[in-house]
């Protein structure tokens, strides 16, 4: 199960209104070992595609290479679909080498309606996950938005 706070859902639904009808992408970075996601990274689709992201291999580095830096991993890798439900797609299954990370696809298409989905995708296995919303954290727990 996927425990995310209301806020980052908010910020990852704006940005993918945002980039519509453009897939949007990022990821949330959370202290390591801890399934706990904090840090709302949005980033860019390199494939600037309405049915496929990519991310920009150096935005990519420096932003894993600021997660190892901080201590942090990507708890949740998200991103959109401008043309279909909310359930990975062959090549996201193909892409997915996070096996720690929780993949949220966010629909666009208002045929699809707005609620994200959360599935693990590891070795190729796809099983989907409940989220359970939260209006708040431990106040220890800073959430953040990186623009």
């Amino acid at each position: 199960m996927l425990t995310i706070h209301t806020k980052l859902v908010e910020a990852m639904l704006a940005q993918a209104r945002k980039d519509h009808p453009i897939e949007t992408c990022g990821v949330i970075a959370g202290p390591e070992g801890s399934n706990l996601p904090l840090r709302l990274i949005p980033m860019r689709n390199a494939a600037k595609s309405q049915t496929f992201f990519k991310f920009d291999p150096e935005e990519q580095l420096r932003v894993w290479r600021q997660m190892e830096a901080r201590g942090e991993e990507a708890i949740v890798i998200y991103h959109s679909h401008t043309k279909g439900p909310a359930y990975p797609s062959r090549t996201d299954v193909q892409f997915a080498l996070e096996p720690q990370s929780h993949y949220i696809i966010i629909p666009t298409d208002p045929i699809y309606g707005e609620e994200i989905s959360s599935f693990r995708i590891v070795d190729g296995m796809v099983t989907e996950e409940r989220i359970r919303l939260m209006n708040s954290y431990n106040p220890e727990w800073e959430l953040s938005m990186v623009a």
